[in-house]
């Protein structure tokens, strides 16, 4: 019966819409969202907040006769570039305070309060554009007119058709309006086929619209932030990396500007430097959040930062600390389906650690969670706890519960595809089924290697660093050593990588080789925990 329903579960996989990698940072609702949160974010965006600096420069000419509202606004604009989404609401209020006839203030808060989640507010923003266009210029009607349509295609994102008449309303206004920076970021963003695409997901063919909006601005901060976004999802790391040390030198008070330069460090292999960006990130959100008295689970991104950084540690082997951050991202509530499926990175973190029945427990925490998919996602950690604690029963049950609740949300069921075959590769190679079960984590080696992006890239890691694990327990040490090779394949820098392949030469009786990749794990962690090293028992042999 479990491998009938795996098989149903990875047809159902591969006929569901693919997501792009970088959809593990876009911020979307769930359905069963906390209205009180929503409540409390509309709050925020009412209240006052001054113009400020270091945030990079954005300027939009808009129909207004305040200087104050225009600023207000390019502020708003700024914001919007860079995912700060109560800030963006709260400039744009701001804005109207100073002129309640500004439209395009309006336009600015039907996207954050969408990425707010606070959807009928996003409408109410939408029907006060539209309510001034006829006061407003040409090429702000046009704007009001394509983010009316992009509303539309982000209600009905399987309907290409909607997005289509997006882009041509964006190729329409720069048809009229070509020297508009804005409108060229805007319409390399919509190459994205996400309607609701905010740059996160921007691809090969968004970057030429970004390079020309910097032919125009050559100093535009966002432009090199979605360009940044762009090469990342297209395999460039070291051209993602030059375009976010510019973008965090442009706009260095924002948070994801550093975050961003962590991201391209990270997958650079300079982990340390990585560390040090993804800190400073954590500081200037955390000062910001205590100054203003937000709570941090209104901030999507303090919660993402969170989560990169205690990986990065957890990639080093400094333990201590990376159970510190994951422990507390983990207790963070979220309204965004990411962030709380991010959260499977506590039980993943205990597993790995040999940690079984507590990350049984945070399991069932996800496992009990109202969205389908975060709760798919529990089920599905659930199983791999009981497969390490051979209760192969138990963990049939969950992939099959996990499995009923893909069903009913198939959007999303590309994010759970392969750790639902991994969870079948590895109860296949722990009952017996070796065969199967090699071929099925062979596929799923290649599917996670093949994501482009910087937190794609470390998650493959860790995935095969689990398959490497999982052989080693049952006694297959051919595959362990196919695994291992897999992790230096796919990152050398990684000192789990060599370490694996260390234990696969000890066994194989090639005292040389183990002993030459123990010194290159011990050369990679040796910034890491001191119990950690004394476990793994990284000793010459």
């Amino acid at each position: 019966m479990l491998l009938l329903v795996f098989a149903a579960a990875l047809t159902l996989a591969r006929s569901g819409q693919s997501h792009p990698a970088s959809s593990v940072e876009v911020a979307r609702p769930f359905q069963d969202r906390d209205r009180g949160a929503e409540s409390a974010a509309l709050q925020l965006a009412h209240r006052p907040v001054p113009l400020r600096s270091g945030i990079g420069v954005a300027h939009d000419p808009v129909t207004t006769s305040s200087a104050e509202a225009q600023r207000f606004y390019d502020q708003g604009l700024a914001y919007l570039h860079s995912y700060v989404w109560l800030e963006a609401a709260r400039s744009f209020n701001q804005a109207l305070a100073h002129d309640e006839t500004l439209a395009m203030a309006y336009v600015g808060l039907s996207v954050a309060y969408t990425e707010l989640n606070a959807a009928s507010a996003a409408r109410d923003a939408l029907g006060g554009a539209k309510a001034l266009a006829a006061a407003a210029g040409d090429r702000e009607r046009r704007l009001i007119d394509a983010r009316a349509l992009q509303m539309e295609a982000e209600a009905a994102p399987v309907d290409v058709s909607k997005l289509t008449a997006y882009r041509a309303a964006l190729d329409r206004a720069l048809a009229a309006y070509p020297s508009n920076e804005e409108l060229w970021l805007a319409r390399g963003k919509a190459e994205s086929r996400d309607p609701a695409e905010r740059g996160q997901g921007s691809v090969d063919a968004s970057a030429p619209f970004y390079r020309k909006a910097l032919t125009l601005a050559p100093d535009h901060f966002a432009a090199h932030h979605y360009l940044a976004h762009a090469f990342e999802n297209t395999n460039r790391p070291k051209d993602a990396l030059t375009e976010a040390e510019i973008y965090a030198r442009l706009a260095p008070e924002v948070p994801h500007a550093r975050h961003m330069q962590g991201h391209e460090l990270r997958r650079a292999g300079r982990v340390a430097d990585a560390i040090a960006a993804f800190e400073a990130a954590d500081a200037i959100g955390s000062e910001y959040l205590a100054a203003e008295g937000i709570a941090v689970d209104i901030d999507w991104h303090y919660h993402h930062n969170l989560d990169l950084l205690a990986t990065s540690f957890q990639y080093i082997g400094q333990m201590t600390k990376a159970e510190k951050l994951l422990k507390a991202a983990f207790a963070i509530p979220s309204t965004l389906i990411v962030q709380e499926f991010n959260k499977r990175e506590w039980p993943v973190f205990l597993r790995a650690n040999g940690r079984f029945d507590e990350a049984l427990v945070a399991a069932e925490t996800l496992a009990a969670h109202p969205s389908p998919l975060v709760s798919a996602t529990g089920h599905i950690e659930a199983g791999f706890a009981c497969l390490a604690m051979k209760r192969y029963r138990r963990a049939a049950d969950e992939s099959n519960a996990a499995l009923r609740l893909m069903r009913g949300a198939p959007q999303g069921v590309g994010l759970l595809a392969d750790a639902l075959q991994q969870l079948q590769g590895e109860f296949q190679l722990r009952t017996g089924q070796k065969d199967k079960g090699r071929a099925a984590l062979e596929r799923v080696a290649a599917n996670v290697r093949a994501r482009p992006g910087p937190d794609a890239w470390i998650q493959a890691t860790f995935t095969l660093d689990a398959v490497a694990r999982a052989a080693r327990e049952v006694g297959d040490w051919p595959f362990a050593g196919w695994a291992a090779r897999q992790m230096i394949a796919h990152d050398p820098n990684y000192a789990g990588a060599h370490y694996a392949l260390a234990l696969v030469a000890a066994h194989d009786g090639d005292r040389a080789a183990a002993r030459d990749e123990l010194r290159r794990a011990r050369l990679l962690w040796k910034d890491a925990d001191p119990e950690f090293v004394a476990r793994l028992a990284l000793n010459p042999m």
